[in-house]
């Protein structure tokens, strides 16, 4: 299970040499170790940040993702193609799980629910990007654990597709690899997020709205039809309760209770 690398967007445009020395440079180093190791099965983030242009929603591993809108995503993407180069190479059962927005407690403090809760907990401004009308398809971490496990012991196979069928961007034909969506399927504008936050932790956000950010996505969410076909579960954790949760151990990790 490979989960390590440089995230984030808003970094890549400030230190892009970080996230080729981590995701392309790193993750040809976990490639070579399973080749070597004839491992079984490798599961590793992919991200959907990958969409990038891509308009049609929900988002399925069906669709094409040749379009990306940050460094970042285009090396995720690049996790993709070279995992599918050494499944087809050697036989590497290969999934990539693209995650969608995970959020919960012990999260990454970049991440924006809990950037969100810092700043309402200290009274510092928080800037909302298209002006809080960025659409996020926020995932529960106890959802993305229940996937990751069932996925875990299921690795792909060659398909039968016929030779000259044109490939399929969640599978292949030619090589044990596969691709999955792990998102709640349902996009919840990040402006919402902040007023859940601030029922939880009693406090009044300072809102800054500014212009979209370079790199960024307006509106994410997951096609998780395939998830659900192959392993029977489909995360579903609202995220009112999902915040509430995530509030709770926010202020018993900080003691701001």
């Amino acid at each position: 299970m490979h989960l390590a690398a440089q995230a984030g967007v808003r970094y890549s445009l400030q230190n892009p040499h970080a996230y080729l020395e981590a995701n392309v440079a790193g993750f040809l180093n976990i490639l070579e170790g399973c080749r070597h190791r004839q491992t079984a099965h490798l599961v590793y983030a992919s991200s959907s940040s990958v969409y990038g242009a891509n308009t049609q929603l929900p988002f399925s591993v069906h669709h094409n993702v040749d379009h990306p809108m940050s460094l970042y995503a285009a090396t995720k993407k690049a996790n993709e193609l070279m995992a599918h180069a050494y499944s087809h190479l050697y036989g590497l059962p290969a999934t990539g799980l693209r995650f969608f927005t995970v959020y919960g407690p012990w999260g990454r403090p970049d991440m924006a629910i809990y950037i969100f809760a810092k700043a309402i907990a200290e009274g510092q401004p928080i800037r909302l990007f298209n002006y809080g009308r960025v659409r996020r398809d926020f995932t529960y971490v106890d959802d993305v654990v229940e996937a990751v496990e069932r996925l875990v012991g299921l690795p792909p196979t060659k398909t039968n597709a016929a030779p000259d069928a044109e490939p399929d961007p969640a599978k292949s034909s030619v090589a044990p690899w596969r691709i999955y969506n792990i998102g709640n399927n349902a996009a919840v504008e990040v402006s919402h997020v902040v007023a859940l936050l601030e029922k939880e932790l009693g406090r009044e956000a300072k809102v800054e709205l500014v212009p979209m950010q370079p790199g960024d996505i307006s509106e994410t969410r997951a096609d998780v039809d395939d998830l659900v076909r192959d392993v029977g579960f489909r995360p579903g954790t609202p995220i009112e309760e999902g915040v509430r949760r995530f509030a709770a151990w926010y202020r018993d990790f900080h003691g701001k209770d």
